[in-house]
């Protein structure tokens, strides 16, 4: 019934065009976490009934629906959970460089947080990472504030 592929180009398409447009909102906690980061610091929201600390922050807790303050300061550093890498685009194109993206859980965060790992260090699943961000001057308060994370030394 379900079949593996193993390449994208396999992936049934049907090419067209929907003219819809799109904006995005990041809503209360988004908008704490990406004016965070263009300070280059993490904002996390800590529940007092579960004990969770989600960051990226959240209003309300996914376990136990409690109402969240975006107030904990987590990170910088963390640890690489789990990670890709990525030979291929959207579209099924090759990449002309492989992309690696991981799934760090920023120091004293329960939960991850999904970019780019950056620099030539090869990736290890339990590495210690700190943040790489833009120049100050070119941060504009969203997830690209942060250019990705790279392994510690």
């Amino acid at each position: 019934m379900f079949e593996k592929l193993s390449h994208p180009e396999d992936v049934r398409r049907v090419e067209g065009h929907i003219p819809i447009a799109h904006r995005y909102t990041p809503g209360v906690a988004g908008t704490a976490f990406f004016e965070e980061l263009k300070e280059g610091r993490f904002v996390g929201a800590r529940c007092d009934a579960c004990g969770t600390t989600y960051c990226p922050p959240r209003i309300f807790c996914e376990r136990d629906f409690e109402a969240l303050e975006i107030d904990v300061k987590v990170g910088p550093k963390g640890t690489l959970e789990s990670f890709t890498v990525g030979y291929t685009g959207l579209e099924g194109e090759p990449l002309d460089e492989p992309v690696t993206v991981g799934l760090v859980r920023l120091d004293g965060a329960d939960t991850v947080l999904l970019h780019f790992l950056v620099g030539e260090a090869e990736p290890e699943i339990g590495a210690r990472v700190e943040p790489v961000w833009r120049p100050k001057a070119k941060r504009e308060g969203t997830i690209l504030d942060l250019e990705g994370f790279k392994l510690s030394g």
